[in-house]
């Protein structure tokens, strides 16, 4: 009997620790990959903004494409454009790949100038799936292609806008905000918006997937000036989208946050479990979408409905269970 309550003690533990095991989630790998997790949230597609949306090659900026409302008639002095300008995953100068992404932004009535011209081929890395964001990132040691884009490509975009709002021959004379501008990017794009974010007239820093390696991991990786250092320039709010522990970025991300002191700047880091690739191509831009729109309502146009999404310990996202939060120097 000694024999068989023994034995059967042992078959129970066995079968426990089986149990256990089958129960605990396989270790996530961080990655580049485009693909979503296999568990990620179900796509969440939104619809288009009020205004139709027209990319153009500008004759006086074609190393950049712009995302705009087809009819700029109806933003008047008292309702001028505010200006986003992105930098491209891969630091890629392809400005049409992260279209899907970029016209939902353009047609809640905003200039969207992203970097590299309209006419450039999609990287190899996106040719499958066109208008899809996100890239392998370099690693140390590997060699930079040479279409790429650089940092002061965004501060040429800002200075572009700014001279065509104050230029009476240009169709957006008056038109166009130059007090109310953002700058974002993924993954590569996003070091180079927060390479630049200390220029005074940025408003808000707005970085997906991305984030600054620490210091030693990447000593090779040139195609950004953006340090740990420069978080301390930040100088106006700031919002890091993450894509979960899958995405390659997030760690990265998570330490930028970090570092960003109390007091300082208000800053929010918002992470879904949704990889390196994000919802970029989802319709609307998906998720991504959807905050990327209410934040740049909320820091641009001052709109309140908008900043329920992130302010109080109430928020939309924060009262998601599929969002990580986190949040300094706001409420």
């Amino acid at each position: 009997m000694r024999r068989l309550r023994a034995s059967l003690l042992a078959f129970l533990l066995a079968a426990g620790g089986l149990a256990a095991a089958a129960q605990t989630p396989p270790a996530v790998t961080p990655s580049t990959s485009l693909a979503p997790p296999p568990d990620a949230p179900p796509p969440k597609p939104q619809p288009p903004g009020p205004y139709p949306v027209s990319i153009v090659a500008e004759p006086t900026l074609m190393t950049h494409t712009v995302y705009r409302p087809t009819d700029l008639r109806p933003f008047t002095p008292g309702k001028r454009l505010p200006i986003v300008v992105w930098g491209n995953g891969a630091c890629s100068n392809a400005g049409l790949l992260f279209q899907t992404f970029l016209t939902q932004i353009a047609s809640q009535g905003y200039l969207v100038i992203a970097s590299g011209p309209k006419d450039a081929p999609l990287p190899a890395f996106a040719t499958a799936r066109p208008g899809q964001s996100g890239a392998p990132a370099p690693q140390p040691g590997a060699a930079i292609p040479a279409a790429v884009t650089k940092d002061e490509d965004l501060l040429k975009a800002i200075d572009w806008a700014t001279k065509q709002s104050m230029d009476k021959s240009s169709p957006y004379y008056n038109r166009l905000n130059p007090n109310e501008v953002a700058v974002m990017g993924q993954s590569c794009g996003g070091l180079q918006a927060i390479a630049v974010s200390g220029d005074p007239r940025v408003k808000t820093t707005v970085i997906w997937n991305s984030g600054v390696f620490r210091e030693g991991t990447a000593p090779a990786l040139k195609m950004s000036g953006a340090t740990k250092d420069s978080i301390k320039k930040f100088h106006a709010p700031v919002a890091y989208f993450l894509g979960g522990p899958s995405d390659l970025a997030y760690a990265n991300g998570k330490d930028d946050f970090s570092r960003i002191p109390t007091p300082g700047v208000p800053a929010f880091l918002g992470s879904i479990h949704v990889g390196h690739g994000g919802t970029y191509n989802q319709p609307g831009g998906g998720r991504f979408g959807e905050v990327g729109v209410a934040w740049l309502n909320w820091r641009l146009k001052d709109d309140k409905a908008s900043a329920r999404y992130f302010q109080g310990a109430d928020c939309f996202l924060c009262k998601n269970p599929i969002w990580e939060v986190d949040k300094k120097n706001m409420r």
